[in-house]
């Protein structure tokens, strides 16, 4: 069974900074893909960024910039570094995981943390 954790959100005045952190776990061997999906409230859920595991990055222009996506494959955790925080980054940040090795198994379904929130606001 694998599970991600997400970790790190919170309050932030307009300008400002946080790093969400999401370890995934389950006796993992590798994934192919991580990322971050973000959802504001009345709205669908939408990408933030993903980068796959040789570490190629995509990121939705509306935080290009401003956001740095990462990765520490021997962890199996993904960052997320969000500067320059805008109202609209408001939002339950979620992390998800594609492409699951396990010591037995390989799982090519699509596995999601809980959320965090983060709030930017003055």
């Amino acid at each position: 069974q694998v599970q991600l954790v997400e970790s790190g959100g919170g309050l932030v005045q307009p300008g400002g900074s946080l790093r969400l952190s999401c370890a995934a776990s389950g006796s993992i061997v590798s994934i192919n893909i991580m990322g971050w999906y973000r959802q504001a409230p009345g709205k669908q859920r939408e990408l933030v960024a993903h980068v796959t595991d040789g570490g190629t990055t995509n990121y939705a222009d509306s935080v290009k910039g401003r956001f740095t996506i990462s990765r520490d494959n021997a962890k199996n955790t993904v960052y997320l570094q969000m500067n320059s925080l805008k109202p609209e980054d408001t939002a339950v940040y979620y992390c998800n995981a594609l492409g699951v090795q396990t010591g037995t198994n390989y799982y090519g379904e699509t596995y999601w943390g809980k959320g965090t929130l983060v709030t930017v606001s003055s």
